[in-house]
């Protein structure tokens, strides 16, 4: 995305995650939701601070930069590449749940992208995986979404060859379901 000009007064909408939400090639799903914004008379600009490869103890690392930036509402999305690398859930857990409580703290609205794993990481790390984000969102109150990719992971064309990272259609349909989780917490 291109930097803001200095005179856009715009409130900020931080997107703050790893590759699923930097974007790995051609719009990434912020580019889109910021599109979906501004063709529904939203007023508000995108801050995308995704940043590829990094995990939920990066996030907590970075978590002053989102704050800073005095957003008036936070997509958080981290623990996919904890998941990819076999972190302990418990760590990712800990991880998610100080950046939210760092982001509560400074009165920051917050929504939750959820993520899970591929089935070969067996039952036994991904149910406690995928019970972080719905465990998280009641403990806090705010709304989330279980799974970023619930609408393109297994449909033909929606996915890169990885396997992991949408296409630009994709990001299309994530940047929609991301936009209709948010949109009761956006004011016109």
């Amino acid at each position: 995305m291109s930097a803001p000009k200095a005179d856009d007064t715009r409130p900020v909408i931080v997107t703050f995650g790893d590759s699923l939400t930097q974007g790995v090639s051609g719009k990434s799903y912020p580019a889109f939701l910021q599109d979906l914004l501004d063709e529904s008379g939203y007023a508000y600009r995108i801050d995308n601070q995704g940043v590829s490869g990094d995990t939920s103890t990066d996030g907590l690392a970075r978590i002053e930069n989102v704050v800073a930036a005095k957003p008036a509402l936070v997509v958080l999305e981290f623990g996919g590449n904890d998941g990819l690398r076999g972190v302990p859930v418990e760590t990712t857990r800990a991880n998610i749940d100080q950046m939210l409580a760092r982001l509560k703290s400074a009165h920051i609205p917050i929504v939750l992208a959820g993520i899970t794993l591929p089935p070969n990481y067996g039952p036994d790390y991904i149910q406690p995986f995928n019970a972080i984000f719905p465990s998280l969102a009641h403990k806090y109150g705010i709304r989330y979404l279980p799974f970023l990719l619930i609408h393109v992971y297994d449909k033909p064309g929606m996915m890169r060859p990885d396997g992991i990272h949408p296409t630009e259609a994709g990001n299309r349909i994530v940047a929609r379901d991301v936009f209709d989780l948010i949109k009761p917490l956006l004011r016109k």
